[in-house]
């Protein structure tokens, strides 16, 4: 057994999600998607400082998770958000850190 299997399951995919952006490359890949407002067909990494197998391993992480979808076209790949999960996700972690927040003591002396 996996000791984060003990975890409840909302808190094991918080986890996973923060996981996956606790990249900054995941993170900029999502901006560069979300600027473009539409899919993008082709080479990613021709927008980001990275290599190409880099930027394929990063949509690899993002796609596993369902934050993108990666259609082929040929001999090209469509990338798109998955607003759907991207809602999911933020409504998981707007739940959390909400409780957290609530849940907080004032301590402004000793932040």
């Amino acid at each position: 057994m996996i000791k984060k299997d003990n975890f409840d399951k909302e808190l094991q995919q918080l986890a996973d999600f923060s996981r996956i952006l606790s990249h900054p490359a995941r993170l900029a890949i999502l901006k560069f998607l979300s600027e473009t407002k539409s899919c993008i067909s082709g080479d990613i990494s021709d927008s980001l400082p990275l290599s190409r197998s880099t930027v394929s391993q990063h949509l690899k992480e993002l796609r596993d998770i369902g934050l993108i979808h990666g259609e082929i076209d040929g001999l090209k790949i469509n990338y798109c958000l998955c607003s759907e999960k991207l809602e999911f996700f933020g409504q998981l972690f707007d739940d959390f850190y909400s409780n957290v927040r609530n849940g907080a003591n004032d301590c402004s002396r000793g932040c």
